[in-house]
């Protein structure tokens, strides 16, 4: 079966945070973004999403280059060939060198649009079996402890089943010691974004009194030799974030003991093929792996909601309710979380519908580009 496109439309939006959010990279409450919508000349529509920063803090792609990357190189090279499959566009796009965010935007777009053009929830085109998944809250540094405390509470008393905290240092063992005394049971990871080195392995080795379930990515973002010599030296799980960029990546950071867990995060990764490649990886490896967020809007986060259907996925991820993001989403029904649970939608495709009105209100400028 070909996927006959018609038409790719590449609209940026800018949406504004309920709240600011602040990592160890810095604040911001604005963002930017693209949703990529893929109309086939059936009329059929699917939709993905770009989730690079306007900075370039998290990796190296930014809103700009992303679409440099989507406009110059990658829609062209669709524009060009036949798709029968959403694998397809992974490996066409293969002769670009990373601009994974650039290449994950339209692939998953393609992915929804397959999806509905076979009738079937995006979940169970990837072969998904859950019906309802666990979620878990990330949580930016606060100004006080104190603020934190009320944060963490707020969440906990949802009933989010994890919650994320973010370190650096300066905020990091005293910090977790208070949240340990006033929460010991709950459970907590901490998430450093490349805040340190293996001179601090000794700071780091305080963390293993806390029970965490892990550390994400403690060292640099590129590495994976310094995190396999911090791994030996903590008895709390390291988890890889910004250091696997492909199934590669994946297979050395397992073979040498660089991390228990792995972050997915299908932006990092390039899209969903590749996403789902590592993640049956890292299955037959008996590697925990968990969806990582990137502050999506309702488009990326229902293509998190239908990757984490996996049965590889068995730590609850960041895909936390609209409302937790955004006074508006731009999908109906907004993602809803109850009791730390979201129930997977069954509908085709994403399993959401756009809320047209949201999308025009929140889009500041469209371009199309016909095949």
């Amino acid at each position: 079966m070909t996927i006959p496109m018609k038409e790719i439309k590449l609209h940026k939006l800018n949406m504004r945070l309920n709240d600011p959010f602040t990592t160890s990279f810095g604040t911001f409450q604005d963002k930017e973004f693209f949703i990529l919508e893929a109309v086939d000349k059936d009329g059929n529509r699917g939709f993905g999403e770009s989730v690079a920063f306007s900075s370039p803090w998290y990796s190296e792609e930014t809103v700009k280059t992303n679409q440099h990357v989507v406009e110059d190189f990658l829609i062209p090279i669709l524009q060009e060939n036949t798709i029968h499959h959403p694998d397809d566009v992974s490996d066409l796009f293969s002769s670009i060198r990373r601009n994974n965010m650039a290449k994950s935007a339209i692939e998953g777009a393609v992915w929804d649009l397959y999806a509905k053009r076979k009738h079937l929830p995006l979940a169970k085109a990837l072969g998904g079996k859950k019906t309802e998944i666990d979620v878990g809250i990330s949580i930016g540094i606060q100004p006080t402890v104190k603020d934190l405390l009320n944060t963490i509470d707020h969440y906990a008393q949802e009933g989010y089943k994890r919650i994320k905290l973010k370190i650096k240092p300066g905020k990091d063992v005293n910090v977790l010691q208070e949240v340990r005394a006033h929460f010991p049971d709950l459970p907590i990871m901490a998430d450093a974004n490349s805040a340190y080195t293996l001179k601090d392995i000794t700071h780091l080795q305080k963390l293993d009194d806390l029970n965490l379930m892990m550390i994400e990515q403690p060292l640099e973002h590129d590495d994976i030799v310094d995190h396999a010599k911090l791994q030996k030296a903590l008895r709390t799980p390291i988890c890889l974030d910004e250091s696997i960029h492909s199934l590669a990546d994946a297979k050395k950071a397992i073979q040498l003991g660089s991390c228990k867990i792995i972050n997915i995060k299908i932006g990092r990764v390039g899209g969903l093929t590749e996403a789902k490649r590592i993640h049956d990886y890292c299955k037959e490896q008996r590697i925990d792996v968990w969806c990582g967020g990137m502050l999506e809007a309702g488009v990326g986060r229902a293509h998190n909601i239908a990757l984490t259907t996996l049965p590889g996925f068995t730590l609850p991820g960041d895909t936390a309710g609209s409302s937790r993001y955004w006074q508006k989403d731009i999908i109906r029904p907004e993602v809803i979380v109850e009791n730390g649970v979201i129930t997977v939608p069954d509908k085709p495709g994403i399993g959401y519908d756009i809320d047209e009105a949201a999308l025009k209100k929140f889009t500041v400028k469209t371009k199309t580009f016909r095949f």
